[in-house]
């Protein structure tokens, strides 16, 4: 009998089909762009397997989930999951799975590209030279040096990241590799997770005193109650002035008021942000209006080889489940349809 693989992602129907052997003749069920919540919940109701919505946009709520009468696995591929309400999944016995790892290097060299950029003031730099400026560099200590011409901004002098301390929020596959390429500038490196975790060169502290110690707060956490807004008024307050927030997680971890709030008051040095409460992000959002914060449209992980990991890993755990054997990266506790 053929299986049926119901995909709320925009892969390709060749795609989807080419992630699990020919053999087991898989019948693949596509759906429209969202919003389309009647076409997915007939769509995956008598679906074998589901491949999820890797924009997050397509939600399987509980009462879609009550529907899926004979699902072995909601496979979701990306490293993210709050579009599943994964407790209501595992109370009804259904494995929930995400692709946690296929982004990790994608992700960490762009958060590396963020801090450098905010550090030496890259991005003001560039712009200025393609207005046709030639942006001048900060005065001398103590003073001296000409004025800059009006209408000429002049650049912040900039820090080595190598004598800069960098706290990481979320030590896990991503966290951990932003740890690696920080330890090789010699950065002094600061972690906190409510999983205990370890990594080289990295000293383990309470939340409140890695965003107190910092010079940049990079954030790799997924986006569950705990933490939706996990950064906050009282969390940007506490930070060094001047300091610089990262956020290439989700955008909810964030709360984006308050830190237009931190930036607006010059408390905040400077933010980089792959990820936002609501996306795409406004036209009128005042985050478009720093000049020291850099945007990214939910594109860290857009490289060619987590992209094929991506598909490796979602193929290699439909797989499984077609061979009776336990997918990984289960992040509801349910292992097996029961």
């Amino acid at each position: 009998m053929a299986v049926r693989i119901a995909s709320l992602s925009q892969y390709a129907e060749e795609v989807v089909r080419g992630l699990v052997p020919a053999s087991y003749e898989p019948e693949i069920v596509l759906v429209p762009p969202p919003p389309a919540p009647d076409a997915v919940r007939e769509a995956v109701s008598d679906a074998d397997l589901v491949l999820a919505d890797k924009r997050h946009k397509h939600r399987l709520d509980r009462d879609t989930l009550a529907a899926m009468r004979r699902c072995r696995l909601i496979q979701q591929p990306a490293v993210g999951y709050d579009a599943i309400d994964h407790r209501a999944a595992a109370e009804m016995g259904i494995p929930v799975a995400n692709a946690a790892g296929y982004n990790r290097d994608s992700v960490a060299d762009w958060t590396v590209l963020a801090i450098l950029t905010l550090i030496r003031d890259a991005g003001l730099a560039d712009r200025g030279m393609r207005e046709g400026e030639w942006p001048m560099p900060p005065p001398l200590a103590g003073g001296g040096g000409a004025p800059a011409p009006e209408g000429v901004q002049r650049l912040r002098r900039g820090r080595e990241l190598g004598a800069l301390t960098v706290g990481i929020v979320g030590l896990g596959n991503i966290g951990n590799a932003v740890a690696g390429r920080l330890r090789a500038f010699g950065s002094r490196l600061l972690f906190a997770d409510v999983v205990p975790r370890s990594a080289p060169g990295a000293t383990a502290v309470a939340l409140d005193d890695l965003l107190s110690g910092s010079d940049v707060v990079t954030v790799h956490v997924p986006l569950d109650h705990d933490t939706r807004h996990l950064i906050g008024d009282d969390q940007l307050a506490r930070m060094k002035p001047g300091a610089i927030l990262i956020n290439a997680s989700r955008g909810p971890v964030v709360d984006e008021a308050a830190l237009v709030r931190a930036l607006d008051s010059g408390h905040l040095g400077g933010a980089g942000l792959d990820v936002f409460e609501v996306e795409p992000l406004a036209a009128d959002s005042p985050l478009r209006a720093f000049e020291n914060v850099i945007l990214s449209p939910h594109a860290a992980a857009w490289t060619d080889e987590a992209e094929a990991r991506l598909l490796d890993v979602c193929g290699a755990n439909l797989s499984r489940v077609l061979r009776d054997q336990e997918p990984f990266n289960v992040v509801n506790g349910v292992t097996r349809r029961r």
